[in-house]
């Protein structure tokens, strides 16, 4: 009986020690950023989920080893079936003899669906096919040497559409008859394709195209680019033996600018029209988005100046005619985009914007009259789903409840029935069905990857879709964020968190690495899962470092009114409430006031900089990818924050960093992919050129090949290591 008692301790005692030693482990390096060897920290997460066009279904991708799936589950009995298989597209492939090598890549992936008629939009690279799902036929639409770009189906399925060699074409399906709809394409006159800084600073990185079907598919609305005028950058990819080289054109701030022009071209007759654009001069004017009403009898687009201090919304008749401006919106400094308006079914619209100096919802007439503030207070909209006809509710996420965590939310259009719907500490974002009966939201929070869930539109779960424990996670000593508020030498309260060692003794002192980004409603303080550079803080924080994150004012996302603080001076106030962060570490007994270090990427970069320029604070910095003079960074983004360098020649020489080198101040290391396409490696070129004359050694690395995210897994891999090397030894 002894005996087995003692056994059953030791089996406790086994159990006990095993789960002590889980939570034990240490992260390295290569668990975190080992192309091979690292560990899936944030699971298997759902991305990439629609709805199908009756809304009684979601369709989710899932892919493995062996394909990639399209599946449709429906909402009510939770049945699953199979749209897309990659496997039948392959044999569908094959049967046109495309080759299995060309085959696979090819069927693994699609373009676009049309829903209606269940095909799908498939690239060679070079050439275009349509997968029918429903009769697992697959058609070669076109057999040209050139890359058709940006390539769609027209809203009734019947046509697909491409622009290739600058130039907008569309394709019949069913006759595979192709019509070209302008012919004066070139490397400079762009129809269809977004130019660089368009693509970059308007309509979202990645989002290239520039044409827009009108919902009856009679007609397309395009941009037109001519580049003549800008400058072009050139880049060389130095790791071939034939050096390649890139020329792209890249406006400064202050230099011309793509001229554009808004078109319509008609599907039956072929004829291309221009939009009225004649209140707007050519050199000071952009268009900053297009959209076409429900009826497709109208373009709607904004219009803005050069330096965004106004967005005009304009309605323009597809046939002809004059432009209308619905209405003009203003702030105090500039305004961006918000998107299209939404469309309601009485003809009315919703809008998103920051005139108060809070994002919100307003409620317009189709002729542009306001007919209702939507939504008030000290909060922002983040983003607006949807409006329900039968319950008069509109759907919208927003940071009422916690400005760094977006919660899901509805209200009426007279303002009354606000209500939150989800209640669920930490971020979320939706996508609603048609029928604003259902949405699936992604919920996830800063100690737990993505999570996906069905809900129901009052905000109760119906279903879980994917709960992606990470079990992994619990197996590492990993610290507890700490998040709380700093007050800067005005007394807003800027958000921060900590990251302490696991084995945190507050009677010891300890170094501290901040990391900061800053750029204008840009905040990293989120309550949300930040993947392998959170891992990586983490990893510092058991290395015996306190990691601190802090948001300057302008970057707080607390509101539009506290971005314009930095209006005209971006930098300058971002780095006194940096040093105003800095003061509170000092006051901290646990922060050993000598070891205090600074790192970020992009704006942090450029921030780093400045902190080390302007202040004796911080013993080491990471830059990397910094901006290192606003006169260097491109016009649209540039010019809305400082205007051009013309009407601000003050603001863009106080924020100078290049004539400030000589005052760095601690161990620096800076850090640029050679092929950065948007913050040119030239910042860092000239910064350190500056740094070599003032006699200031320094630390740099270059990433061949790389672009301004620094991607590659060998060369992130090598990357981290390296400033984690860095960190090691001189904080």
């Amino acid at each position: 009986m002894i005996m087995k008692k003692l056994n059953l301790i030791g089996v406790v005692i086994l159990i006990f020690s095993a789960f002590s030693f889980a939570q034990e482990k240490q992260l390295t390096i290569d668990d975190i950023f080992h192309p091979q060897k690292r560990v899936a920290f944030s699971g298997k997460p759902t991305f990439g989920v629609r709805w199908s066009s009756d809304g009684n279904s979601f369709i989710e991708p899932r892919s493995d080893d062996k394909s990639t799936k399209i599946v449709n589950v429906n909402t009510k009995t939770g049945e699953e079936v199979v749209v897309y298989n990659s496997a039948e597209v392959y044999e569908a492939l094959a049967k046109l003899g495309v080759p299995g090598s060309e085959a696979d890549p090819m069927s693994r992936r699609f373009i676009s669906q049309n829903i209606p008629e269940n095909s799908f939009l498939i690239s060679s690279g070079t050439d275009l096919y349509v997968f029918n799902a429903n009769t697992h036929v697959a058609k070669r639409l076109t057999n040209d040497k050139a890359e058709e770009l940006e390539a769609d189906f027209s809203p009734n399925g019947k046509m697909v559409s491409f622009v290739r060699g600058n130039d907008l074409y569309v394709v019949d399906i069913a006759t595979g008859k192709e019509s070209r709809l302008t012919k004066d394409g070139t490397k400079n006159i762009l129809n269809g394709y977004l130019t660089w800084v368009y693509e970059e600073e308007l309509y979202g990185r990645g989002q290239n195209r520039g044409y827009w079907w009108a919902p009856d598919s009679t007609a397309i609305a395009f941009l037109r680019s001519d580049d003549s005028m800008v400058p072009m950058f050139v880049m060389a990819d130095d790791t071939v033996t034939d050096q390649v080289i890139e020329d792209v054109g890249y406006p400064q701030a202050g230099d011309p600018n793509p001229i554009v022009s808004l078109h319509i071209a008609d599907i039956g007759s072929k004829m291309v029209s221009a939009v009225d654009i004649s209140k707007y001069k050519p050199e000071d004017f952009l268009i900053s988005r297009v959209d076409w009403s429900p009826d497709s009898k109208n373009v709607i687009w904004q219009g803005q100046d050069r330096v965004q201090t106004y967005l005009d919304l304009n309605s323009s008749p597809k046939t002809s005619g004059k432009t209308t401006t619905l209405f003009r919106d203003k702030t105090p400094a500039w305004i961006d985009s918000p998107g299209n308006p939404t469309w309601l079914s009485d003809g009315t619209f919703v809008w998103e914007s920051p005139r108060d100096g809070f994002k919100h919802l307003y409620h317009y007439s189709a002729d542009g009259k306001l007919l209702k503030q939507v939504t008030k207070g000290d909060w922002e909209v983040a983003s607006f789903y949807g409006f329900d006809d039968k319950s008069g509710y509109a759907y919208f996420s927003a940071t009422e409840h916690e400005p760094n965590a977006p919660q899901i939310y509805r209200i009426k259009l007279d303002g009354s029935g606000f209500k939150r719907l989800t209640t669920k500490n930490g971020s979320y974002s939706a996508v609603f069905n048609p029928a604003m009966t259902h949405f699936v939201a992604t919920w996830s929070d800063i100690n737990t990857p993505p999570q996906t869930a069905l809900h129901r539109a009052d905000g109760s779960i119906e279903k879980v879709i994917n709960a992606n424990e990470v079990k992994v996670l619990n197996d590492y000593k990993l610290a507890k964020p700490e998040f709380f508020k700093v007050k800067n030498r005005d007394g807003f309260e800027m958000e921060a968190y900590f990251l302490k060692p696991p084995s945190f003794d507050a009677s010891k002192k300890y170094p501290v690495l901040t990391f900061v980004y800053g750029g204008p409603h840009a905040p990293q303080v989120r309550n949300s899962w930040a993947g392998s550079r959170y891992m990586y803080h983490q990893f510092l924080a058991q290395n015996g470092y306190i990691v601190f994150v802090v948001d300057p004012r302008s970057a707080s996302g607390k509101g539009e009114k506290e971005t314009w603080t930095a209006y005209k001076n971006l930098g300058f106030t971002e780095q006194k409430d940096i040093e105003d962060g800095v003061s509170f570490l000092k006051s901290q007994s646990f922060v050993d006031p000598a070891r205090i270090g600074i790192w970020g990427w992009s704006y942090g970069g450029y921030m780093t900089l400045y902190a080390m320029t302007h202040s004796k604070s911080f013993k080491m910095g990471i830059s990397v990818a910094p901006v290192s003079n606003w006169a260097l960074y491109d016009s649209i983004y540039t010019e809305r924050y400082m205007l051009t360098p013309e009407m601000n020649p003050d603001g863009y020489a106080q924020n100078d960093l290049n004539s400030k080198a000589k005052d760095l101040d601690g161990k620096l290391l800076i850090v640029h992919g050679n092929m950065d396409n948007n913050v040119h490696m030239q910042n860092t070129t000239k910064f350190t050129y500056e740094l070599q004359k003032a006699g200031i050694q320094f630390d740099m690395m270059a990433y061949p090949t790389q672009r301004h995210g620094i991607s590659n897994p060998s060369q992130t891999y090598h990357l981290y290591k390296m400033m984690a090397d860095f960190v090691f030894k001189n904080l």
